[in-house]
């Protein structure tokens, strides 16, 4: 009997025979010829995701980001269609990147860190108190104050890496720590500090931004380089994907996660720096209100760009998208309660998106 190319793979299954050449050989003798085996171009474009997937798995918040924007102009072509208001949102969250970033760099190697808003608020407190009351030369008050930021992270590192107490409590601990510490430093009161040097550091205009937005859209841009083509940065993501299988690959954990702590803590207190730059005060008892904000733009970054991933890149999307939507809501006449509302909204979906995300990665 002949067999049918189109059925030679049950014709296989029947007699399990081929000879040297592949080619299937029946009971009866009869030979065929085995279909070739698909290519790798072959494979490669059936599994390859079409451009749809990728936008809607990828880069979804983008696009609802530009369509929430183009409602808004439709609605207030006056208000939100112009360069002030495009001054307005981008040009102010500077503060929010970096400590955005601060808190990244420490989830990414799974850690936590509840602590970032207050050495930010110790930080700005340092600089105004040093330079505004005391006189102290406001470069060196700003080097004491980055310095004292990076001495938290390592305490944080401290407890954390080396006692191995949980990083919630800890973090929660001593960013309350912190802020007290602020409140008796600065006396509880606002206190300002002038130096136009100082103040062009931030406030300075290049292209109708802010000097600030683009020391941001770098940081952003130099974690992005770190994480995706250096070691250390491979060392960092595995570190949090598994530190057990890091530690056994040789891979410095203790090492990576301290230094995780102490690089969140200057960044954070460089957050506290370009913030006293950019409004000349700071009130110690109002820094808690950025970590909010910071957490829900690093996970709901979480959600474009590398789903599933802590990125800077995404981080940075997601900054700028809640902010439109936060200026585009009070622009409607919505009081100040909708930034706690969209703040904290915001992180509950990025939570639970990330969470789907990683489900989906993991059963795929």
């Amino acid at each position: 009997m002949s067999i049918d190319p189109q059925n030679e793979s049950a014709a296989a299954r029947l007699s399990g025979d081929t000879d040297a050449s592949g080619r299937i050989i029946s009971d009866d003798g009869d030979v065929a010829e085995a279909a070739p085996a698909p290519s790798r171009v072959t494979l490669r474009k059936q599994y390859e995701p079409s451009w749809l997937h990728t936008i809607t798995s990828k880069y979804a918040l983008v696009v609802v980001w530009f369509v929430m924007a183009l409602v808004f102009y439709a609605l207030m072509p006056d208000k939100f269609g112009t360069g002030a208001a495009f001054t307005s949102i981008f040009g102010s969250q500077q503060v929010l990147v970096f400590l955005a970033m601060a808190a990244l760099v420490t989830l990414v190697v799974g850690e936590f860190d509840l602590s970032i808003a207050s050495i930010m608020g110790l930080s700005a407190t340092m600089v105004t108190v040093l330079a505004g009351l005391h006189g102290v030369n406001i470069w060196v008050a700003v080097a004491i104050a980055l310095a004292a930021s990076v001495i938290c992270g390592a305490v944080n590192a401290f407890f954390v890496v080396v006692l191995e107490v949980s990083s919630f409590v800890v973090t929660l601990g001593t960013g309350t720590l912190l802020l007290g510490l602020a409140e008796f430093i600065s006396g509880s009161n606002i206190v300002s500090v002038s130096n136009d040097a100082f103040s062009n550091l931030s406030n300075y205009r290049i292209l109708g931004m802010p000097a600030s937005f683009y020391y941001g859209i770098a940081l952003g841009l130099i974690i992005a380089y770190i994480l995706a083509f250096t070691p250390l940065g491979r060392h960092m993501i595995f570190v949090g994907s598994s530190r057990e299988v890091a530690r056994l690959a040789g891979i410095p954990v203790q090492g990576i996660r301290a230094g995780a702590y102490m690089v969140g803590g200057l960044l954070s207190g460089m957050a506290g720096v370009i913030l006293v730059s950019t409004v000349g005060g700071f009130s110690s008892s109002s820094a808690t209100i950025y970590l909010l904000p910071a957490l829900a733009a690093v996970f709901l970054g979480t959600a474009v760009v590398q789903p599933g991933m802590f990125n800077p890149i995404g981080t940075l999307i997601a900054i700028y998208f809640l902010a439109t939507g936060i200026f585009g809501l009070q622009l409607l006449g919505f009081s100040g309660w909708i930034q706690n509302v969209f703040y904290g909204a915001g992180l509950v979906i990025a939570v639970a998106l990330a969470k789907i995300v990683r489900n989906r990665a993991g059963s795929a």
